[in-house]
């Protein structure tokens, strides 16, 4: 067990150092082939250099470039870039939201760490939960440094993790060949109604970036403001009814509607209305080494300040809002104890990163990463009754997570070309959980109290992994891999009041095979089937964060959970069109030890927290296509259409739920993309973008599917017309939710949203 701090960092430090020698090695030996090379030699180049994807990828792929994103989507924030996707949903609230994460088609809207996010060869992934409140890090990358993004689905790869069973998002970032300079101000306006809360919210990102080469070195300087106020993202339901003798304040003002379940409920107040100011600044250098051994640095800073706002509907006589105490609603008494509580967060987030990557194409190449994310500074103060008055403070600083990975490629033929390919590399993370709340007696300036909850812990993995690619014949490649990992986790403590329990530590290895042929059976089709195993280790907050019920009891965290098991394979058709691709994937997915939120119906009292469902099942086909100049110069089309049938086939704590669907995956989404180059200077586009209903629990018990509560079906439109006005300045103006389609993903989703903006490129 490597519980230490310090060796932790030795073995960090001499994995690299180890791996720079391997590097200095190679450099020679390259340096002699070079000299035998002729001028008039060929480079072969492979066909994921492009787009930043890996060799010899054994998994199906779609991607967008960035030319076709600055025409096609309306970008305030880099997680608008992968909404087109074919099977990408990003639970994006409001513009400003920092709960962003990744759906895909076999993990849902909440399943957050089933799903990586890279920025070239930096994991932008939090995997330290696996809910709503741990999104990737998307604030480090602007999106005018991305060049291409990409998706590749399941988890096929050996030289990923096991959070690779939904997908794994990379986006490809450049560096300037020359002196650049960017600016962009966006101004939105989001026109939202629910209940008795109808306004426009509105903000502005506005962004600039530098960059330039001078001879080895380039570099880029990034920072961007964003402004925002988010719409209610909750809504005060279904007060405490109260049956003491305190008099009540008449008011007016309820409104009645039906919840998930069919049944009447009370809403008296638009809650979680976030007014979000961010800043990021981002600095990536770049230094030639040699002509083929590039080092690369990353900076990035992302700082937040926020306030989350609440408003009551209810009313007194004299027409004064109400937020507590006990009040008269159609002549019940409530008691509005907890119903409106705002709060406010301080948060200062910091990443390290440095990389190198030989690109001598010939026997061996060389990368290496290692990255360091820090909450340097995380607090949140919230109220807990009425809008003034005692609360509480909650602190993550010190939190954050470490990461490595070393990889190789050696081609016994000398060449990208070679019939024989192997990669091979090794991978470590640590991850951090340090959560402390205190009471204070004004939540807004108060200072800091007594301790009444804590939570701790810490994840380590280690894995090494071997992927070879054979040509076996012309046409014909076989793809075989696999991946051993050692996995601990430690140090856990959960602390109420006075009293904190420790959990013991644990270790665990596991061994994912991977397998895949490609077939190309003639110049239009390519056949393409796969198979891998993968192992989702639980996050250390599913292990160690909790929820303190009472002093001296501690309920809701879960040390002993199983790691998930994905069993998962596809069969992929691909045919060429004349400027385009149509591809047919058939998916299955066989997920053992599946981790979520559920009732353990089985014990006395039930238990709710993170749980083990034995046994899930995922069967689907995807369908999507690619089609440039279709009957018209400059007409482009892209869609996609996913089936997907998930059933829970065995769940020994909670066995109504057995052939029930699993949560947060729907039967059926789609997007499609038109877009047209009226000529150089103008384009238009329409999109959209369709699922059907995701069912929100594993007893199925949403009925009223339409609904604040739900996650909801939704078909959305959104439209850009982007104008170049000269060499330097380009104006667009966009609509998000055209239609106006009013879902939920329990929260309310964006309704119309209207963007202008201007943009500089020297």
């Amino acid at each position: 067990m490597m519980c230490s701090g310090e060796f932790q960092y030795r073995q960090l430090a001499l994995a690299v150092a180890i791996a720079m020698c391997q590097v200095a090695h190679a450099q020679a030996e390259n340096t002699d082939q070079q000299a035998d090379k002729q001028l008039a030699e060929v480079t072969v180049q492979s066909p994921a250099a492009s787009s930043g994807l890996p060799d010899n990828l054994p998994a199906s792929s779609s991607g967008m470039s960035a030319d076709k994103i600055a025409q096609t989507v309306n970008v305030t924030s880099t997680e608008d870039t992968v909404k087109y996707l074919p099977n990408v949903q990003v639970r994006k609230r409001y513009i400003g939201d920092q709960n962003s994460i990744i759906a895909t088609r076999t993990s849902g809207q909440t399943s957050s760490a089933r799903a990586l996010l890279y920025a070239d060869d930096i994991l932008l992934s939090n995997l330290l939960g696996n809910n709503y409140a741990y999104p990737p890090r998307w604030n480090l990358v602007s999106p005018d440094e991305i060049s291409h993004v990409d998706v590749f689905y399941g988890p096929f790869s050996a030289e990923y993790p096991g959070n690779s069973i939904g997908s794994v998002i990379v986006l490809s970032t450049r560096m300037p060949e020359k002196f650049e300079a960017h600016a962009s101000s966006t101004l939105f306006d989001e026109s939202f109604s629910q209940y008795k809360t109808s306004q426009h919210f509105t903000g502005s990102k506005n962004a600039v970036m530098l960059g330039d080469r001078q001879d080895k070195l380039a570099w880029i300087l990034e920072a961007g403001h964003l402004d925002s106020l988010g719409h209610p993202a909750t809504f005060a339901a279904n007060p405490n009814k109260y049956t003491g003798a305190s008099a009540a304040t008449a008011t007016s003002g309820a409104v009645s509607d039906t919840d998930t379940t069919g049944n009447k409920r009370l809403i008296i107040g638009a809650t979680g209305a976030e007014h979000s100011i961010q800043d990021n600044a981002n600095l990536k250098l770049s230094y030639d080494l040699s002509p083929t051994l590039k080092l690369n640095y990353t900076l990035g800073y992302w700082q937040n300040n926020s306030t989350v706002g609440v408003d009551s509907y209810l009313r007194d006589a004299n027409g004064n809002p109400v937020y507590t105490g006990i009040v008269n609603i159609n002549g019940q008494k409530y008691n509005l104890a907890n119903a409106f509580q705002p709060s406010k967060k301080q948060q200062e987030h910091l990443l390290n990163a440095l990389s190198f990557k030989t690109s001598t194409d010939g026997s061996w190449d060389w990368q290496g990463t290692v990255s360091i994310y820090d909450f340097s500074k995380d607090t949140q103060r919230s109220a807990t009754a009425g809008l003034t008055g005692a609360g509480t403070i909650t602190k993550l600083d010190g939190t954050g997570w470490q990461t490595v990975d070393l990889k190789g490629d050696w081609r016994p033929g000398g060449s990208l070309a070679s019939e024989h390919q192997l990669r091979f590399g090794y991978h470590y993370d640590h991850y951090v959980l340090n959560s402390r709340s205190y009471a204070t007696s004004d939540w807004q300036n108060g200072s800091q109290g007594n301790l009444t909850a804590a939570f701790a812990g810490n994840t380590q993995l280690n894995a090494v992994f071997a992927q070879d690619t054979w040509r076996l014949r012309p046409g014909t490649q076989l793809i075989i891999g696999g991946r051993y990992e050692w996995w601990d986790a430690y140090g856990g403590a959960t602390t109420t009041g006075s009293y904190t329990s420790y959990d013991q530590n644990r270790s665990q290895q596991f061994f994912s095979p991977k397998a895949a042929m490609l077939f190309d059976l003639n110049e239009q089709w390519t056949l393409r089937t796969a198979y891998g195993r993968a192992y989702r280790t639980p996050t250390v907050a599913e292990l160690f964060q909790g929820t303190a019920a009472s002093s001296n009891t501690i309920v809701n965290n879960n040390p002993n959970l199983k790691a998930e098991r994905a069993d998962t394979g596809e069969i992929t058709a691909t045919r060429q069109l004349n400027g385009g691709t149509l591809r047919l994937t058939a998916f299955r997915e066989e997920l053992a030890d599946a981790l979520l939120s559920q009732t353990n119906t089985t014990v006395t009292p039930n238990v709710t927290n993170i749980q083990n469902i034995d046994r899930v099942r995922t069967n689907g086909l995807e369908l999507a296509w690619e089609q440039s100049d279709i009957g018209l110069r400059g007409l482009d089309v892209s869609a996609s259409l996913t089936y997907a049938k998930s059933e829970i086939i065995a769940n020994g704590n909670n066995p109504a739920s057995v052939g029930n669907p699993f949560p947060g995956i729907p039967e059926w989404r789609a997007t499609a993309v038109v877009s047209y180059r009226q000529n150089d200077k103008l384009s238009y586009s329409l999109a959209a973008r369709y699922s059907s209903f995701q069912t929100s629990d594993v007893n199925n018990t949403v009925v009223n599917t339409d609904v604040y509560g739900a996650n909801s079906a939704y078909f959305i439109m959104d439209t850009r017309i982007s104008y170049k006005l000269d060499r330097q300045f380009t104006v667009a103006v966009g609509v998000d939710n055209l239609n106006n389609y009013k879902s939920y993903a329990y929260h309310p989703m964006p309704q119309r949203t209207t963007y202008a903006q201007l943009k500089f490129d020297y």
